[in-house]
């Protein structure tokens, strides 16, 4: 990765001429292959009944093995193809917010994800040559974790391959589709088809994380509600050359886009994602056309700058929410739980957090350390998050494509106002980037006002040492963290909990942790594996503590 000093600002007109002459054609990407085993199925015949499989090797599915390996859980995972990414769709998602990379430390990724791809944390709203909003995360941030890498969602895919193959733990399984499902009070069975034939297995748990036309939804007709939008766009990647600039631009209304939407990202190698918006009835296999989609890169950078066409995608989106992301044994996450537009890069990364929720929930739950509540507790946490999800990417496409004149208007006042009033610039609405969810208000947290908010990855130190709350988190596995703000050391009574005396085990050095968690001296902030606060305790009561983690893990829901 170009270190971000190196970077500069560089207008869209005026990208440096030390470039490679234009190519004729996209040089796409190419994507790794891995190699098909026959399954045990099919060389030694019926196997014992699995306790987990997952099905879809995207993010979802892989970083939710990536996790369970990590917590010493082992599973089988179908993917129907033997590569990551989608052929012919190749680049896909390219931000990754802070939240994730807090997931990707906790897995072992984060150097490797940090040295492929372009940190960043700045971005600028546009209309034409000027700048209407411009923020910038890092000097507010108290992660570890830089607010924002750009990496091509299939590199990070790889990473995640590579990194289960460490782990040693999951049976990856390339080229098996599954074909049916069957779905039982107790268990699942899935049908299986290979390049050797077909077979079924049996689960205790199936993960489903297939992605929107996940099959294993529309065979047991689970309720979905699903809209079609009408927004299209167009991606394409190109390559400038070595000067680049790692801020995320954005044009409301780009002259050389005819006023329509324009987003411009860097990506690793030196790759610049530009989303073009375009007529509502444009043709797709028109706009994709690399002389068409020359043309318009060209319109935008000027006549006199070379580059290179990567890779170009139409593409258009489709909300769906399901009802409940749990039917008996079977768990629904990712794109085949939840879909909504990318704005805001609400996508993959929401993908990513379902894994991150679910992981330590099922380590507990096949360990025999919880009921089935845990799943439950999961349903009720993640179905919020995506309605709040749909919610905000539907708000972000109707500023962008306004439905009505009425919606047109008040896109109109915003621009004008915001040229010259500070309190309209917020209001730019170009997609609200993805922030964890706040699980607030649930009957899985408590009721403090910090209560289910994500805690960043911050900084402490134990021993003289640098630690970090990912650290932590890591070494206590699927157990929750109360951190002690005091003497009084609470019993766990039995329950899967490690307890850390603040400023004796560890010490919160710059004060962050009683910052972000609320947490009073002679308190607790009880934090769970996946970095969320459960409870902020006035006292070390035992009995308090022991109902916060009883809540957390479900067990004061109603069975499903």
């Amino acid at each position: 990765m170009v270190a971000v000093a190196s970077r500069r600002s560089i207008p869209p007109a005026a990208v440096a001429r030390t470039i490679a002459a234009v190519s004729t054609a996209p040089a796409g990407y190419a994507l790794p292959e891995y190699a098909y085993v026959r399954p045990p199925e099919l060389a030694h015949g019926p196997q014992p009944r699995y306790p987990l499989v997952i099905v879809g090797g995207g993010l979802t599915g892989l970083t939710l093995a990536a996790d369970l390996a990590t917590r010493g859980v082992r599973c089988v995972l179908l993917d129907e193809d033997h590569t990551v990414g989608v052929r012919g769709a190749s680049s896909r998602g390219i931000v990754y917010v802070q939240r994730t990379l807090e997931v990707m430390a906790r897995i072992g990724l984060i150097e490797r994800i940090a040295a492929r791809g372009v940190t960043w944390s700045r971005g600028e709203v546009l209309a034409g040559d000027e700048v209407l909003y411009a923020f910038d995360y890092q000097p507010a941030s108290v992660s570890a974790q830089p607010p924002f890498v750009n990496l091509q969602q299939y590199l990070l895919e790889a990473l995640l391959v590579e990194r289960i193959g460490e782990l040693g733990l999951t049976d990856l399984r390339w080229d098996n589709r599954v074909t049916g499902v069957e779905a039982h009070a107790d268990h699942v069975r899935l049908h299986v088809a290979t390049p050797d034939g077909a077979y079924a297995l049996e689960a205790d748990w199936v993960v489903d994380a297939e992605g929107v036309h996940s099959l294993i939804r529309r065979q047991l007709g689970l309720a979905a509600r699903t809209e079609r939008g009408d927004d299209r766009w167009c991606i394409t990647d190109v390559r400038f050359g070595h000067a680049t600039t790692n801020v995320r631009r954005t044009w409301v209304e780009a002259p050389f886009n005819e006023q329509r939407a324009v987003w411009q990202h860097l990506m690793a190698d030196d790759v610049w994602r530009l989303d073009f918006q375009m007529a509502p009835d444009s043709d797709p296999d028109v706009v994709s056309r690399p002389d068409v989609a020359r043309e318009r890169v060209q319109r935008m950078l000027g006549p006199d700058v070379p580059f290179e066409l990567v890779w170009v995608g139409p593409y258009s989106y489709r909300t769906l929410l399901m009802e409940r992301f749990r039917h008996r044994r079977l768990l629904f996450a990712g794109d085949a739980a939840h879909a909504k537009s990318p704005f805001g890069a609400r996508g993959g990364n929401s993908g990513v957090h379902d894994a991150d929720n679910l992981g330590w929930r099922l380590a507990l739950l096949l360990a025999g350390r919880a009921d089935e509540r845990i799943v439950d507790a999961y349903d009720v946490e993640r179905h919020r998050a995506a309605e709040e999800n749909v919610r905000i990417t539907s708000r972000s496409g109707r500023f962008l494509r306004p439905r009505s004149e009425a919606e047109f208007l008040l896109r109109r006042c915003v621009l004008d106002l915001a040229r010259e009033h500070a309190f309209a610039r917020p209001l730019l609405n170009t997609g609200r980037l993805c922030a964890p969810h706040h699980y607030g208000g649930l009957p899985t947290v408590g009721s403090g006002p910090h209560d289910g908010r994500s805690v960043p990855n911050v900084r402490l130190e134990r021993g003289g040492r640098p630690v970090t709350l990912v650290d932590l988190l890591r070494e206590a596995d699927a157990h929750c963290i109360a951190f002690v703000f005091g003497d009084a050391v609470p019993a766990d009574g039995g329950l899967p909990l490690v307890v850390q005396r603040v400023g004796r085990d560890v010490v919160d050095v710059h004060g962050h942790l009683a910052a972000q968690t609320g947490a009073a001296p002679g308190g607790v902030a009880l934090v769970r594996p996946d970095g969320h606060l459960a409870a902020a305790l006035p006292t070390a009561d035992a009995a308090a503590l022991h109902d916060a983690l009883r809540r957390t893990l479900g067990q004061t829901l109603e069975p499903a």
